[in-house]
C-alpha cells in the first residue's frame, strides 16, 4: 500500500519532472526568450527611422505664406529679383540639403575629435564554463575560494589613447577641411541659385517683351485689315492683299500663342527654383532690364585671379585635397604601435556555487590599471592597401582641382566674350528698331496713297518685330552674361 501509494503521488515525496511537460515549457519560453535577446543585442529596433515621413506622395495645397521671411500672399503681387532669391534661397531643396551636409560634416568633426578623448564604458556579462573555475584569481597559497560554472560580472571601463602615430590628429584636422568644404560647396550652391534665378528671371522680362511686342504687331494688322478692306471698297486695293494681311495676322497669333507657352513654362521654372508649389500657376515679377553702357571690362587674366580668391567651389576643392593629404597621414600611422592606458573596476557573482569553503565569498572585487600597447606585425597588407587607397585619392584629388582650374578659366573666357557680344548686339538693334519703325510708317503712307504694295507693308512690319525680339533677346543676354561673369569670379 506504501508503495502503490507513493507510486500515485505522495505530496511529501519528492516531485518528478515530466519530459513532455518540460519539453513544452521550453517549447513556449525559448521563442520569447531569442525575442528578448535580439532585442538587447541591437538585432531588432522597436523604432525604425521612417525616410519618408516629411516627403509627401503627392503634392499638397499649402497656404500663401510658403515663406517665413516674407509676408503672408507676397506671391500674388509681383516679385522683384531680389524677393525672388530671397524666397528661393529659403525654400529651394537643393540649400537645405546643402545645410544638412554642413550639419554632417560638422558631427564627423565630433566623432573624430571623440577619439582623442576618454572613453568611460559600463560593461557586463555573464560566461558559462562546462569545467567549475574560481571565481577570482588565487591572491595567496592555499586561499578559499569559490568554484562555479556560471558568472556575472560588471565593470567600469576607463581607457584613453597615449600614443597613436599622429592618426588621432590627422583624422581631426581631416575633418576640420572636410567640414569647411562643405560650408563653402554650401556657399556655392547658394551663388548658383542666385545665378539661376537670376537667368530666369531676365528671361522672363524678355519674352514678357515679346508677348507685348507680338501682341502690338496683331493689332496693328488687326487695324490694318479695316483700312485694306475700306481700300477695297473704294477699289483702291486689291482682295489678295486683304487675304495676304489675313494670313500673316495668323501667323503672328500662333506665334503669340507659342511665345505665351515659353513664358509659362519659364515661369514653372522659376517657381520650381524657389521652392513653390503647384497652386501658383503663374508668378508675376517686376523689373527690366538694363544695359551699363560705361562699364569697363577688366582682363581675363585679373577675373580668373579673383576667382580662384573668391570661388566657393574651388576653396571647397583646396580643403578637399588638404583633408585628403591628412586621411592619407592617418593611414600612414598605421604602421606605428599605438600606445593606450585602460583602467576598470567591477565585481563578480557566482551563480550557483560547485563548490564553497568556509569563508568564501560569492561576490568579489576586482579592478585594475594599466598600459597597452599595440605594435602591427601582420595584417595581411590591409595598412599598405589602405595608404594605396588614400595616396590614389589624393591623386584624383589633385587633378580634379586641376580640371576646376581649367574650368574656371574656361567659364570666366566664355562669360566675358558672351557678355560684350550680347552689349554690341545690344547696340545693333536698338538701331534697327528704329529704321525699322521709320520704314514701317513709310510703307504704310505709300500703301494708303496707292503707291505701295502689301507686301512691302507686311515685310515692314515683320522687320520691326524681328528687331524688337532680337533687341529684347540681347538685352535677357547681356544680363545673364553679367550674372554668369559674377557665378565665374564668385562673386554674390
Amino acid at each position: 500500500m506504501a508503495g502503490r501509494h507513493h507510486k500515485q503521488g505522495n505530496p511529501c515525496s519528492p516531485r518528478r519532472h515530466d519530459p513532455v511537460v518540460m519539453e513544452n515549457k521550453v517549447q513556449r519560453i525559448a521563442p520569447l526568450s531569442c525575442l528578448v535577446a535580439a532585442i538587447l543585442a541591437g538585432c531588432v529596433l522597436l523604432d525604425p527611422t521612417d525616410p519618408y515621413q516629411h516627403v509627401p506622395s503627392r503634392p499638397r495645397p499649402r497656404p500663401h505664406a510658403v515663406v517665413t521671411s516674407q509676408p503672408a500672399g507676397c506671391l500674388d503681387k509681383p516679385l522683384t529679383l531680389d524677393q525672388a532669391v530671397a524666397i528661393a534661397i529659403e525654400n529651394n531643396p537643393e540649400i537645405a540639403a546643402s545645410r544638412w551636409d554642413v550639419e554632417t560634416a560638422s558631427a564627423r568633426r565630433s566623432i573624430a575629435f571623440g577619439e582623442a578623448l576618454p572613453s568611460f564604458h559600463a560593461v557586463g556579462g555573464y560566461s558559462h564554463t562546462i569545467i567549475p573555475q574560481r571565481l577570482t584569481p588565487v591572491v595567496t597559497p592555499g586561499e578559499a575560494g569559490v568554484g562555479t560554472r556560471d558568472i556575472f560580472s560588471g565593470d567600469l571601463v576607463l581607457s584613453m589613447p597615449l600614443f597613436t602615430g599622429g592618426r588621432i590628429l590627422s583624422r581631426i584636422k581631416a575633418a576640420e577641411l572636410v567640414e569647411l568644404a562643405a560650408e563653402h560647396q554650401l556657399a556655392r550652391t547658394h551663388e548658383e541659385l542666385v545665378f539661376n534665378v537670376s537667368s530666369v528671371f531676365f528671361t522672363i522680362l524678355a519674352q514678357e517683351h515679346v508677348v507685348a511686342s507680338l501682341a502690338f504687331s496683331i493689332s496693328t494688322l488687326e487695324r490694318h485689315v479695316h483700312q485694306v478692306e475700306d481700300l477695297i471698297g473704294q477699289g483702291k486695293a486689291a482682295k489678295v492683299d486683304l487675304l495676304r494681311t489675313q494670313v500673316r495676322l495668323a501667323d503672328l497669333t500662333q506665334k503669340k500663342a507659342q511665345a505665351s507657352g515659353t513664358l509659362a513654362i519659364h515661369h514653372r521654372v522659376l517657381a520650381n527654383l524657389m521652392g513653390v508649389d503647384d497652386q501658383y500657376e503663374t508668378l508675376h515679377v517686376k523689373g527690366r532690364l538694363s544695359v551699363d553702357s560705361e562699364a569697363e571690362m577688366a582682363d581675363v587674366e585679373t577675373f580668373v585671379a579673383q576667382a580662384w580668391d573668391n570661388r566657393d567651389d574651388y576653396l571647397a576643392a583646396r580643403a578637399a585635397l588638404e583633408a585628403q593629404a591628412r586621411n592619407l597621414d592617418a593611414a600612414r600611422a598605421g604602421h606605428w604601435p599605438t600606445v593606450a592606458f585602460r583602467g576598470s573596476y567591477g565585481g563578480r557573482w557566482a551563480v550557483n556555487p560547485t563548490t564553497q569553503p568556509a569563508g568564501a565569498r560569492m561576490s568579489e572585487e576586482v579592478g585594475q590599471l594599466g598600459v597597452v600597447m599595440d605594435i602591427p606585425v601582420f595584417d595581411g597588407g590591409r595598412i599598405d592597401a589602405q595608404r594605396r587607397e588614400e595616396r590614389s585619392k589624393l591623386n584624383a584629388a589633385m587633378e580634379r582641382l586641376r580640371k576646376l582650374q581649367l574650368q574656371i578659366r574656361l567659364e570666366v573666357e566664355m562669360a566675358v566674350v558672351t557678355m560684350k557680344t550680347a552689349h554690341q548686339r545690344v547696340k545693333a538693334t536698338e538701331a534697327a528698331i528704329q529704321q525699322a519703325e521709320e520704314s514701317l510708317r513709310i510703307e504704310r503712307e505709300k500703301y494708303e496713297l496707292g503707291k505701295g504694295a502689301i507686301v512691302d507693308v507686311l515685310d515692314a512690319q515683320s522687320a520691326l518685330l524681328e528687331s524688337q525680339t532680337s533687341y529684347y533677346q540681347a538685352m535677357a543676354d547681356y544680363n545673364v552674361a553679367l550674372a554668369q561673369l559674377n557665378l565665374a569670379i564668385g562673386e554674390p
